[in-house]
């Protein structure tokens, strides 16, 4: 196991020469209510006062009540600043104007709500002087289980290197509350929705093949198929380039 007192100490630093260095006098993040965004807004909160989560719940009635009542707890126990903006209308918006010129999939309204989330976090940054933190974790990332330009977005991450493993353990050692820590994993994009349903794999066995390797061939399969289809999103852009 990780040291988490050592690890605690050095992130803050990290983040706090990212604020030096860019000039920046706050920090806003968004505050999904669940584990990844719980263990950032702690962290960023330890480096900078002036840290602000952004509760932005969207369409699904999860996002309203079990998701919300998290993120407000965790933000009551580590005194962390909070806003609300209902994103529905911007979503409804938006799909109403994309399907005059297309059909939208599946895919594409799924991801609809994660880049809104990303344009009203870095339009708060803009008017305020702040840096966006990043909320993804590194199974997550392995996966691509992330929207492209959504919340894969950000100016910094200081849990880019956890597992979703280690997110937990972090979260215990920092006494976060149960309910962050004892809910299954969800995007929340959709009722009943759950990332390893979704994906078919566990984060326990995702992890563990990182770490060693070792897997189910069912799970290897699974794995080594959404690696490989994400690698674009860890990538980023294609320039020409003669």
């Amino acid at each position: 196991m990780r040291n988490y007192q050592e690890e605690f100490e050095n992130r803050v630093a990290f983040i706090k020469t990212l604020l030096q260095d860019a000039g920046a006098s706050g920090i806003v993040y968004g505050n999904s209510g669940g584990k990844d965004s719980a263990l950032v807004g702690i962290l960023c909160k330890a480096a900078c006062d002036d840290t602000v989560g952004i509760l932005m719940p969207c369409n699904s009635k999860r996002n309203f009540e079990s998701d919300m009542d998290d993120g407000m707890a965790v933000a009551k126990q580590f005194e962390i600043a909070s806003r609300v903006i209902d994103l529905t209308a911007q979503r409804e918006l938006a799909i109403q104007n994309l399907e005059a010129i297309t059909t939208p999939n599946s895919q594409a309204l799924s991801n609809i709500a994660p880049r809104l989330r990303m344009i009203t976090l870095y339009a708060v940054a803009a008017s305020e002087n702040r840096m966006v933190a990043g909320t993804g974790n590194r199974s997550e990332r392995y996966m691509g289980y992330f929207t492209k330009w959504g919340d894969g977005a950000c100016d910094f991450n200081p849990i880019s290197d956890l597992t979703v493993t280690e997110i937990f353990e972090f979260l215990r050692y920092l006494n976060a509350p149960a309910s962050i820590i004892e809910k299954a994993p969800s995007a929340g994009l959709f009722e009943g929705q759950t990332d390893e349903d979704e994906m078919g794999v566990t984060y326990r066995a995702i992890d563990e093949y990182m770490e060693t390797g070792v897997a189910t061939q069912q799970d290897r399969e699974i794995i080594q198929r959404y690696h490989a289809r994400s690698e674009h999103k860890r990538r980023g852009a294609a320039f020409y380039a003669e």
